[in-house]
């Protein structure tokens, strides 16, 4: 049996640092005898931006007066993110670079379990977005050309200044994303980053290994999570997108529009719990 890393990203608005537990534990009720080889392991970026938000929040709470509280708040945090993490990410020190070191950190941590292990990463909303931009400029660096912003800019400067060492050859690849096998999105919204971009211009990262696949879940109802074909011929070459009713029975019924509620249940939907377990007892039987 093998050893394979279970690396989840979150998505955008409010969320707690323990936001994976629950779906790890159900991931681990799902592959049984097979559990203890899964290493699993949570990206955590949202620290980097939450106390800023909620500062704004307080404010406009205290200071005017404004209705609709849940979804101006989900509003607030969710577009929140999406514009700090875009806004100057070519500067030192942006959220864009330092969202990037924490999935290096948790990819360093994995590691350190067992080098060179199949990666199956699970990203949620925003969370695409920012993996897939991780992956793309490591890709980029291992290839010699120029990146413009984040960790791999000059990854061996981070590395220095995070850890006081230069990374061996073996901690680069697995940071670069050299051993992921598997990728699961859900309520994906690349789309609205590239949509605006000539679709010659529309360029997916390239699979990593060869066993790699692309599994992406979008709810139709969900108007933040969206299939990835439709974008290029590259997405359509790489991605599996299946949709899904992500609410669920009676709230599903409930939610004939989008909700809010629609777009975070994804980690709780059957089907996408399903998925993951087969992908990962595929790489680790």
């Amino acid at each position: 049996m093998t050893q394979v890393a279970l690396i989840t990203v979150h998505g955008m608005g409010e969320t707690p640092p323990n936001y994976a537990d629950a779906l790890m534990d159900s991931v681990r009720t799902r592959m049984g005898a097979l559990a203890g080889q899964v290493v699993m392991r949570s990206v955590y970026y949202q620290k980097i931006l939450q106390d800023n938000q909620q500062l704004v929040w307080d404010r406009t709470r205290s200071q005017s007066a404004v209705h609709y509280d849940d979804l101006r708040k989900f509003v607030l945090y969710g577009f929140g993110d999406a514009a700090g993490l875009e806004n100057r990410k070519e500067i030192p020190g942006s959220v864009y670079e330092l969202a990037q070191g924490e999935i290096a950190r948790a990819l360093m941590s994995a590691h350190a379990t067992r080098p060179g292990m199949p990666v199956v990463f699970l990203a949620q909303s925003l969370g695409c977005q920012v993996l897939s931009s991780y992956i793309y400029d490591a890709q980029k660096a291992a290839e010699g050309r120029p990146v413009g912003a984040g960790i791999w800019r000059n990854i061996g400067l981070w590395a220095q200044q995070v850890y006081g060492r230069a990374l061996t050859a073996s901690e680069r690849s697995f940071l670069g994303a050299g051993s992921c096998a598997g990728l699961v999105t859900t309520g994906c919204n690349i789309p609205i980053f590239v949509a605006a971009h000539k679709e010659m211009h529309i360029i997916p990262i390239r699979p990593p290994t060869s066993l790699f696949k692309w599994i992406n879940f979008y709810d139709p109802d969900d108007a933040l999570g969206w299939p990835l074909q439709p974008l290029s011929g590259g997405y359509r070459a790489l991605v599996e997108d299946r949709a899904i009713n992500a609410a669920g029975g009676v709230l599903g019924v409930m939610l004939k529009s989008w909700n809010p509620l629609s777009h975070n249940q994804y980690w709780q939907d059957d089907t996408v719990l399903d998925a993951i377990a087969v992908m990962l007892r595929r790489l680790a039987a």
